[in-house]
């Protein structure tokens, strides 16, 4: 990229938020993945006038332009692989509005989750979607990533709160789809068009989200089961058993032992897997639904039950599950995957899993949300060792092969980017993948908005597709 393109992008948005050394373009060459590529410039603009005038420059000149939250993505997302113009949203980060009447939230997408939940907490109300990020995640990337998190068994996921969008397409217009309303059938839904998109097809800069009242109580019982697959029964007698709960989480020995060496959560280590599982509802209701939930924790084999005393206990037990991913990286370089399964085909699914890792003498420690099938594999590994580096790669495609051969998909929240690029065409139907190049044309038809990721018809280096 030329300086002329750099002046003009000072021009538009001021001097001192177009960052063009190398020192500060290398801050926004990566995310939680292991690719690095710097951008040539890298721009922080405030307003979606600001966003509109870049993007018409970038199209303008053919210049990629990647959208960037708070760079925690786990699959290359927002990493810039054919370099041009970063748009770091994250000064865009103001909580416009807070309706308790309306129920709903309107957020610059730079907003960090957790701040809109404390928000909104503070009117008796709260946004269902946690990531385990949600402490520096922003609803900008939540949004782009259709972010889900523990609470998904019982309130679905990100694109289930996004009631309208301000979005910047690529050629500089601004669009607004949706609205305030819950319901809202008024043409084609636009609005879940962008959600989950990656930034492909447009940039989000203003968001309505649905919010709901927050619960009377909340209520964890943890189950502790010598085998996994023991974990896995309980979770189908809870839900048979006419209880929703709020999350059904899933650790194995590995990460129990690895987050206990870390820090005592008061985690069982002699297990083969624990369950934390919350309900939630009237004080009442709770300690009832905590005994049914205790009941078939038991029935399926739980060798311990506990039922949290008070809240202090349920944030240790939580704090302890919430620290797993980063605590994992203490046993060496982390992969860490995320798939998805019918959830009667979890037991399955994690006995294939745990045969891979033996197969390719990987560590393959597993946690998750196992109430709606969303597993986490973490494939422990060296990854400046290349024949290492060959076998995760291997095993990794192994277990996306046997999670759609079992009606899975490849993805259940960290989206598709650069890591899952290529197994694409594994997981959709072929006229359903053909459909989204054809989105993506008609939208982006210079191909500026994050070349190279989800579909490989995007990347830059390719010759043009007819």
């Amino acid at each position: 990229m030329g300086p002329r393109i750099v002046e003009e992008l000072k021009a538009a948005l001021g001097r001192d938020r177009v960052l063009d050394s190398r020192v500060d373009r290398t801050v926004y060459a990566y995310d939680t993945t292991w690719t690095e590529v710097l951008p040539d410039v890298v721009i922080l603009p405030l307003s979606t006038r600001e966003v509109a005038a870049a993007l018409r420059l970038a199209n303008r000149e053919r210049i990629p332009v990647v959208p960037r939250g708070a760079s925690s993505g786990m699959s290359g997302g927002s990493v810039p692989v054919d370099g041009g113009i970063c748009l770091s949203m994250t000064r865009m980060n103001q909580i416009l509005e807070i309706n308790l009447n309306d129920t709903i939230a309107v957020v610059q997408p730079g907003v960090v989750n957790m701040d809109l939940q404390d928000a909104a907490a503070a009117h008796g109300l709260f946004y269902p979607p946690d990531p385990a990020s949600w402490n520096m995640s922003t609803i900008g990337g939540n949004v782009g990533e259709n972010a889900g998190g523990p609470r998904c068994l019982k309130y679905g996921v990100t694109k289930d709160y996004v009631l309208g969008l301000e979005v910047v397409l690529a050629d500089g217009q601004i669009m607004r789809t949706g609205g305030r309303t819950i319901k809202n059938v008024t043409g084609f839904d636009l609005t879940s068009l962008f959600v989950g998109s990656e930034g492909m097809l447009g940039v989000v800069t203003e968001i309505i989200l649905k919010l709901l009242p927050r619960p009377a109580a909340t209520g964890t019982v943890m189950g502790a089961f010598d085998r996994i697959e023991q974990a896995c029964q309980a979770v189908n007698e809870v839900i048979t058993s006419g209880v929703l709960p709020l999350t059904t989480e899933i650790m194995d020995g590995d990460c129990i032992a690895v987050v206990q060496r870390q820090k005592d959560y008061g985690l069982p280590e002699d297990v083969d897997a624990i369950l934390l599982i919350d309900v939630e509802g009237w004080p009442d209701a709770v300690a009832r639904e905590g005994e049914i939930v205790a009941a078939a924790c038991r029935k399926a084999g739980a060798r311990q039950v506990r039922l949290a005393r008070d809240a202090a206990e349920s944030d240790r037990l939580w704090a302890g599950r919430r620290a797993v991913s980063a605590a994992l990286s203490g046993l060496g370089d982390k992969m860490g995957e995320d798939i998805a399964v019918p959830r009667s085909r979890i037991p399955e699914m994690v006995g294939r899993i745990r045969g891979i890792g033996k197969q390719y003498a990987i560590r393959i420690p597993i946690f998750g949300h196992i109430g709606d099938g969303n597993l986490h594999p973490a494939l422990i590994c060296d990854r400046k060792n290349p024949d290492v580096m060959a076998r995760v790669r291997q095993a990794a495609g192994e277990i996306f092969q046997a999670a759609v051969s079992m009606g899975g998909t490849l993805s259940g929240e960290h989206g598709i980017g650069l890591a899952k690029r290529d197994f694409m065409k594994l997981a959709l139907d072929p006229v359903a993948y053909q459909q989204m190049l054809v989105l993506k044309r008609a939208l982006d038809p210079n191909n500026i908005l994050n070349p190279g990721k989800v579909l490989e018809e995007t990347d830059r280096t390719r010759p043009p597709q007819p």
